[in-house]
């Protein structure tokens, strides 16, 4: 597949805005629960996940409020999930200055779906800039094979925008390998459609492994592409990858692309499936039945098991099938990332084995 940087210290590495993400207790709805669970969250710390408990070495790259009990939880939580961070540590200044972010999520439950509130005022992690960081020691130096983006933090603010151009153009240079998961957000890019345009394209063309749906494609890149949410899943694999094709034409430095494929039947049920484009092949996992305690996290998940079987140096099947996996393992818990006791346990999933283990 890709050639990996030797010799690194680090296998996986992410730029991230960690925040907390609070859930109510038995799957009520979040407007009348009166418990809550809370979690140390980002979309690209929950990619980081998979590879971490399974034993490689990694770190998220941010900014933290000083002295806030809640940096200290996500530190925390951090350290137990085994990954490493590296980040400024910002005062809060008043009662209306820095925070991290806090995201309100219910799970649904069969007809009611999951609803996700956003609250981002003040969020320390949109002040992330690349000085931060002492990117010749942590590139250069010690090293690291794969550093991954989404479209989240690359669009968060105008300061993380650049500072997710500056580290990877910088990472690049060092012989790491790019991963971008584009993950459009319409609130993320109003008022800022030219300018992120043109950053998206940029980093679009170092990327050597590209994730996203129809959607992603067209919002984020301009490619022309087929609408999304169709529920024939054959016409949709097909579109998808006509559009691919066109992605390829633009973008050359890219090497492999993939995405989920979800049709939900209900909260609690979903048809899962992925896609993966490596060289000139095509590999595809037939969406099939899958039982959802709760989906958020499902295709971060997916993104964390594709780069580990990337690290491993898998062949594109095996990681695609890992992919699946690890998603799904995902969509059986009520955190918003997964994390794996062994490899072994993603391969019973996509067998399809359940027994009991004694």
């Amino acid at each position: 597949m890709m050639k990996l940087r030797k010799n690194s210290k680090y296998s996986l590495m992410a730029v991230t805005s960690m925040g907390i993400r609070i859930t109510p207790a038995n799957r009520q709805p979040v407007d009348m629960s009166h418990f809550y669970e809370m979690q140390a969250t980002s979309a690209e710390s929950n990619v980081l996940n998979i590879s971490a408990s399974l034993g490689l070495k990694t770190k998220v790259l941010t900014r933290f409020v000083r002295d806030s009990s809640i940096a200290r939880f996500i530190k925390s939580e951090l350290r137990r999930r085994n990954i490493e961070y590296e980040g400024v540590e910002v005062a809060q200044g008043n009662p209306w200055g820095y925070r991290h972010q806090i995201n309100i999520a219910d799970s649904g439950y069969g007809g009611r779906r999951p609803y996700v509130l956003n609250d981002r005022a003040g969020e320390v992690g949109r002040t992330i800039k690349s000085s931060d960081f002492d990117l010749e020691a942590i590139f250069r130096d010690e090293g690291c094979q794969i550093l991954h983006l989404s479209g989240l933090i690359a669009a968060l603010s105008p300061e993380t925008t650049q500072c997710c151009l500056d580290i990877a153009e910088y990472a690049k240079s060092q012989g790491t390998l790019i991963s971008f998961d584009l993950n459009h957000r319409a609130s993320f890019w109003e008022g800022r459609e030219e300018e992120l345009s043109d950053s998206f394209h940029r980093l679009a063309s170092i990327t050597d492994i590209l994730i996203g749906n129809e959607e992603d494609y067209q919002l984020a890149l301009g490619i022309k592409g087929p609408e999304a949410g169709g529920k024939d899943v054959d016409a949709n694999i097909d579109d998808f990858k006509e559009m691919i094709s066109r992605v390829k034409d633009k973008y050359p430095n890219a090497s492999l692309f993939a995405n989920t494929l979800r049709e939900v039947l209900n909260a609690n049920e979903h048809m899962w499936g992925g896609i993966l484009h490596a060289g000139d092949e095509w590999y595809v996992e037939e969406p099939r039945d899958i039982q959802v305690l709760d989906r958020i996290g499902g295709g971060d998940s997916f993104v964390g098991g594709l780069l580990y079987g990337v690290l491993n140096e898998w062949e594109p099947e095996k990681c695609l099938q890992f992919a699946w996996s690890t998603g799904a393992l995902t969509s059986t818990l009520l955190t918003d990332y997964a994390s794996p006791s062994d490899e072994n346990q993603i391969w019973d999933i996509y067998t399809g084995n359940a027994r009991v283990k004694r």
